[in-house]
């Protein structure tokens, strides 16, 4: 339900608390006014500063506000703008919760107005809670249109109608009054509103979410092309490819969650996430879950909801979680932070929007059992050191990346030669010889690759114990990401 649509049936269903939370003040307020209008109330806001309305009374706490409430006698709806920052100990709570009959007689209703507000224990129950979620690219539009009408030549033409859309959705993920802003420099950067100042706009996107603690905006600059092996896992993303158009659920399908890659370090867990946003064409976003339970500049509660926000405001999108454990382990770490990680797994479960989650696990010990339990994610695939074919498929991908010719070397014997390396060992291989070759001023040889993997100690031989438990682990919790006979093989018998 629209958030102004679900505020207005709770005013007028006789609620007389509610918490709506939001970064966006001024947007807030605005609807607000458009709801106080429909419910036939006047609207009256409360800050810390400024106190109750027009008259200014009941500033510099929140028991003060509440006390010069008890004067509006008229029909309201009264907001009271970061409330937690005007508090004091349980009397405003124990005031407020007096004045609910009054409420209810007068036709009142109190909005708590900020950022991951929660009322006192004892009046959560009466509250009703209300998110604003980020402006969608219907609402941003308008918006834009009137702001080029307003300092242009006129009404928008339309060679600058297709631009307009293409600034809208270039703008999600931001508040509306960020995007105002990002609107109106790119225009004035790029002389007019046309295809350049869209792009200045994704770029200025990017710098406003690095505000954002532990996530951030990246560039899908790789195919599943350019990820060596893993056919299995492929095959899997490929058939869900149009699983989010509106066909797929016309015909029955449900929309696609999300996937765990668990696995071995170094064999294209994190290259499957990029891979996957490039081939779907969606935005990726990478949260960082230890940063955000790290995070000093504001609580995790916000941290991570500020995350999400953002996330299905893009959406459909990739949100890429890279070596989810290490958010455990750091939630762990802190016994205030469980119930924001137990309602972060409840999103993972629940969520409605097309946000397409990649989580991906070195250690598995560390994975709690809910994490792993069937709808949090579609499928949970394992990631093993790369097959012998897949072997010489990574190797002629980085070949051909640094403008070599595959063909011209024996990797089927380089292959067996490097029986233990991972992906990412493969192609520092590749590129130990073209050092090798450059510092001889000669071309890359055979027996420069040859010699780079003699020199490189597989992570295989450090970590033998821990990698073998870990497929044992998945051998029967786990599909796996290859399905070449040789891997299976291996897989099994290792």
């Amino acid at each position: 339900m629209d958030p102004a649509e679900e505020l207005a049936l709770l005013v007028r269903t006789g609620w007389r608390l509610i918490v709506l939370d939001t970064f966006e003040e001024e947007r807030a307020l605005r609807m607000l006014e458009r709801v106080a209008a429909a419910c036939e109330r006047k609207l009256v806001v409360w800050s810390i500063a400024s106190g109750l309305g027009d008259e200014g009374q009941g500033a510099g706490t929140l028991d003060a506000g509440l006390q010069a409430l008890e004067s509006v006698s008229e029909p309201a709806l009264v907001v009271l703008l970061d409330p937690q920052r005007g508090a004091q100990g349980d009397l405003a709570a124990r005031r407020l919760r007096d004045l609910l009959p009054l409420l209810a007689k007068r036709r009142q209703c109190v909005v708590g107005l900020g950022p991951g507000l929660e009322f006192s224990t004892e009046l959560g129950r009466e509250a009703a809670i209300v998110e604003l979620p980020l402006p969608r690219a219907s609402e941003l539009e308008p918006v834009f249109r009137k702001l080029r009408e307003s300092t242009g030549d006129g009404a928008v033409t339309p060679a600058e109608n297709a631009a307009l859309s293409a600034a809208a959705r270039a703008a999600l993920g931001l508040t509306s009054g960020e995007a105002i802003r990002v609107f109106r420099k790119a225009c004035a950067r790029a002389g007019a509103l046309n295809s350049t100042a869209v792009s200045w706009i994704v770029r200025e996107k990017r710098q406003a979410l690095r505000r954002t603690p532990a996530l951030s905006f990246h560039d899908a600059d790789l195919s599943l092309e350019d990820v060596g092996g893993l056919s299995e896992l492929k095959r899997w993303l490929r058939e869900r490819r149009r699983a989010f158009a509106e066909e797929a659920e016309q015909f029955g399908l449900p929309t696609p969650r999300g996937l765990l890659l668990l696995g071995v370090q170094g064999c294209g867990k994190s290259l499957c996430a990029k891979a996957v946003a490039r081939e779907w064409q969606f935005p990726l976003l990478r949260l960082d879950l230890a940063a955000a339970f790290g995070s000093r500049e504001q609580s995790v509660e916000a941290t991570v909801r500020e995350a999400v926000a953002v996330a299905e405001s893009l959406a459909p999108a990739v949100l890429w979680i890279d070596e989810i454990e290490k958010g455990f382990a750091a939630s762990a770490a802190d016994p205030r932070t469980t119930r924001v990680f137990g309602a972060f797994l409840t999103w993972l479960s629940e969520k409605q929007s097309p946000v397409f989650v990649v989580a991906t696990a070195n250690d598995v010990a560390s994975l709690p059992p809910e994490l792993l339990r069937r709808g949090r994610f579609d499928e949970l695939f394992f990631v093993d050191l790369p097959s012998p074919a897949e072997r010489v498929e990574i190797l002629a991908i980085h070949l051909r990346k640094r403008g070599r010719e595959p063909r011209q070397f024996p990797l089927d014997d380089l292959s067996i030669e490097a029986e233990r390396l991972s992906g990412a060992e493969l192609e520092q291989v590749v590129i130990a010889g073209l050092y090798t070759a450059f510092s001889e001023s000669r071309d890359l040889t055979a027996a420069d690759l040859s010699n780079a993997i003699q020199e490189t100690v597989p992570l295989y031989d450090t970590y033998e114990e821990r990698i073998k438990e870990l497929r044992d682990w998945a051998r029967n919790r786990a599909r796996p990401a290859t399905l070449d006979v040789r891997a299976v093989d291996l897989f099994q018998r290792v």
